[in-house]
């Protein structure tokens, strides 16, 4: 301010200098991003995605984020290398446009269900009977969102205390998927022998497999449903690491150990590591893939190292939030007192009308209106409520959207075991 006959005045602030303070403080605001990939091919059905210069508005270097994946194929890599070329532009179109930050967030996990199932949807119609483990990872500023099936997993190592992300969707470990598994038809046994001894882990059948949800294996029976299971934080601006690998380096590593044996590495040596200890453990018995990613702050060149512990220390759980899984992560508090890590979202149930369930209104514009999972144009009398003749479904207002198309709607009742009819879809 300054005055001018005794009225005070504004000074004028040229554009260009407005803009460059902004983008200053965006900066400011934002992680750096250091990765690194490493992979040992056995069969060669695991795949990775990098993409860092994602945009949330197109032309609009502000709404930039990162996405990272990996991919582990089964009986050919036909899906593994579909959802690694449709899965996100699916997710994307998910998403209504012009959404600020805040909301692009808040509406990003029921997206990411949305994609993972037209991406199953759409690459069934090939009639292959690949399939894949998919761990997604989208990075947005200090946020970070995990969407997850099958047993490829993504940890957080956040100053010496490792957290998972992710949760495995093997039969031999998951009960609930297990009772889900059969509440829809299918049968959970292991391989039988001749002798009739039982060898080998938890299979579901037909088919064989050992997981209960994946993309694609339509082969097997539409119970192995492509629902991830989806986590979300924030981290505090301190920084931490993420490691996605397939199931080659966590079934010869621990979470801990992974994040212990590259401690101290950048980020490319990081994944190199993991992988070669992996591999000295169990040798090459299958594809072993891992990306390291890590996410520090603007003015740190390498991420804090982790503390040396105290045996009075306490170990405090941060993610306190109710969810259909119980949480498997444990984040430490600081003697600050302050949470560094914030849970924002956590699901992971397999029933689609609860995970595509939504606060927000919808609407019929010009007589038409969007297909929750497919996008597609339909119109009143074509779509069906998500809640329609779902037994699960806790809806007050079960007209109430969100849609389904035709396609989308048997889709949805065959993933619950539900016999499907025309008449059943009519009405």
């Amino acid at each position: 301010m300054r005055q001018r006959n005794g009225v005070e005045q504004c000074q004028m602030v040229p554009l260009a200098i407005l803009l460059s303070r902004e983008r200053k403080i965006e900066r400011l605001q934002k992680p750096i991003i250091r990765y690194g990939l490493a992979a040992q091919a056995k069969k060669g059905e695991d795949y990775s995605f990098v993409k860092t210069d994602c945009q949330r508005i197109a032309g609009d270097r502000s709404s930039a984020f990162a996405v990272f994946a990996v991919l582990d194929g089964h009986n050919g890599a036909a899906a593994a290398i579909y959802t690694k070329e449709n899965l996100l532009k699916n997710v994307m179109c998910a998403i209504s446009p012009g959404l600020s930050r805040d909301e692009w967030l808040a509406a990003l996990p029921r997206a990411l269900v949305a994609g993972f199932v037209k991406t199953d949807k759409e690459f069934q119609k090939k009639e292959q009977s690949s399939g894949t483990t998919c761990t997604f990872v989208v990075v947005d500023g200090w946020t970070v969102t995990v969407a997850c099936v099958g047993d490829s997993r993504c940890i957080l190592d956040f100053q010496g205390v490792v957290s998972t992300l992710t949760v495995d969707h093997r039969l031999e470990e998951n009960l609930e998927e297990r009772n889900r598994v059969t509440a829809s038809g299918g049968e959970v046994g292991r391989l039988s022998t001749l002798g009739g001894d039982e060898i080998g882990p938890l299979r579901c059948w037909p088919g064989g497999l050992c997981l209960s949800r994946s993309i694609g294996d339509m082969d097997v029976g539409e119970f192995i449903v492509p629902i991830p299971h989806v986590k979300q934080i924030k981290l505090a601006n301190a920084g931490g690491r993420l490691i996605i690998a397939s199931d080659g380096v966590w079934d010869a590593l621990s979470c801990e150990e992974a994040a212990r044996c590259c401690q101290g590495l950048p980020a490319d040596l990081a994944a190199k590591q993991i992988v070669k200890d992996a591999l000295g453990i169990r040798g090459l018995r299958d594809d072993t893939t891992c990306l390291v990613v890590d996410l520090m702050k603007p003015d740190n060149k390498s991420l804090p190292q982790r503390p040396v512990a105290k045996k009075r220390n306490k170990i405090k759980y941060l993610f306190s939030g109710k969810s259909y899984w119980e949480s498997t992560a444990k984040i430490a508090d600081r003697a600050t007192g302050r949470g560094l890590v914030e849970e924002l979202f956590e699901e992971g149930s397999a029933v689609l009308a609860e995970r595509l369930a939504s606060d927000v209104s919808f609407h019929v514009v010009s007589g038409t209106f969007n297909c929750a999972i497919c996008q597609t144009d339909i119109t009143p009398n074509e779509g069906m409520t998500v809640h329609a003749g779902s037994f699960f479904s806790m809806s007050q207002k079960p007209w109430e959207g969100p849609y389904l198309c035709l396609s989308c709607k048997i889709k949805k009742d065959a993933m619950e075991g539900k016999t499907v009819s025309l008449g059943d879809i009519i009405a």
